[in-house]
């Protein structure tokens, strides 16, 4: 394998990080296989970082942080916040373990910039000082469960073939659930087979927006 002749730079780790976990995932990244791809030793990379743990939360960061790089510039605050949150819901679509790194804690270096970008819009929707921090919070608490649930689906999805089969079945199991213990549930099954995950998930934050304006 060529030797690298330039420096390496933990900005290049980070981003060959991401790389590998979109292709294989948490279990696919060892410092080995980034020294493959970068053309280096393993003690290069330790150098700019102690273990994958420390590289995890760096490469979940990183992809927040593209996510959040540019805040929506017009608009009212409640486009700018949808804008936010799709950015995140999308970021977490395109990178299914981001959702892991963010739900378990170690993704805790990205928890200041979101809490930054949704809570500026909580701000300038004129929410209540005394509000900021409930507000806030639970808005991104639905973003990122959402998102997770998101990712979730579509990793389960090729066990049962693509994402309209995937919701085919799960409508079908549904609507073949007992009618008298689960009258609603059979209900809406065809409602689930053809929504709109993008469309489900603003829908989400509508509901919460009108809930923000009627407090």
């Amino acid at each position: 394998m060529p030797r690298r002749t330039e420096s390496l730079s933990r900005d290049q780790i980070v981003s060959t990080a991401v790389e590998v976990l979109d292709a294989a995932g948490e279990s696919g990244l060892t410092f080995r296989v980034l020294a493959e791809r970068l053309a280096t030793g393993p003690g290069a990379i330790y150098w700019h970082v102690a273990n994958k743990d420390e590289l995890l939360v760096a490469a979940a960061d990183a992809v927040v942080g593209r996510a959040l790089a540019e805040e929506p510039a017009s608009g009212s605050p409640e486009d700018r916040l949808r804008a936010v949150a799709l950015g995140l819901f999308d970021a977490v679509d395109e990178h299914p373990w981001v959702a892991a790194r963010l739900s378990s804690g170690l993704g805790q270096a990205s928890s200041p910039r979101i809490l930054e970008a949704v809570g500026r819009q909580v701000r300038a929707l004129g929410v209540p000082r005394a509000d900021w921090f409930v507000t806030t919070t639970v808005l991104v608490q639905y973003i990122l469960g959402a998102a997770a649930q998101n990712a979730a689906n579509a990793q389960a999805a090729p066990s049962v073939g693509n994402r309209e089969e995937f919701l085919d079945a799960v409508a079908t199991a549904w609507e073949e659930l007992d009618p008298e213990e689960f009258s609603f549930t059979r209900e809406i099954g065809d409602q689930m087979r053809h929504h709109d995950d993008r469309e489900q998930f603003l829908a989400g934050i509508d509901l919460a927006l009108r809930g923000i304006a009627a407090s």
